[in-house]
């Protein structure tokens, strides 16, 4: 099934940084942001994720919770974050499911047969489930319109 706007957000279950079970439902008192990114500790997914870092009184204005999601481990993920100082959860899609419902896998990732990681994308699910926002980039290089991001949330 392809996700569209308007559609209820299919539900998951991930790992945290912590290898805490996180469940996109315990975020639905607020809007969310979920960040989908290709892996840590790349240029342009800490350019993203410190964007999002620097915004987060913005979002939390709006009322709404980043939650960053990629095919990395936890612990790279817990490195990741407190490398960049970010305060928001960042999941691990180490099966890659959550991240092909969504927005899709690069496959053969720079150049590595076989090695697939989660497009660059962003959903906005409101506090009631349903998605209001889609943006994904077949491109890897590509960052989010952030811009656009905040104007999903108003």
């Amino acid at each position: 099934m392809v996700i569209k706007v308007g559609n209820k957000a299919p539900e998951f279950t991930l790992f945290d940084a912590d290898k805490k079970q996180r469940q996109l439902s315990e975020f639905r008192s607020k809007n969310v942001v979920l960040a989908f990114y290709p892996g840590a500790f790349t240029g342009v997914c800490t350019k993203e994720f410190c964007a999002f870092r620097d915004a987060i009184s913005n979002f939390n204005n709006l009322n709404a919770q980043v939650v960053g999601i990629s095919v990395d481990s936890p612990f790279a993920n817990k490195a990741f974050a407190a490398q960049n100082n970010l305060q928001f959860p960042l999941l691990s899609d180490y099966t890659r499911e959550v991240s092909k419902q969504y927005g899709g896998v690069y496959e053969d990732f720079a150049g590595l047969k076989g090695y697939s990681v989660s497009k660059r994308a962003v959903f906005i699910i409101d506090a009631e489930g349903r998605v209001k926002y889609i943006w994904v980039s077949e491109n890897p290089g590509v960052e989010p319109d952030y811009e656009g991001i905040s104007q999903a949330l108003k």
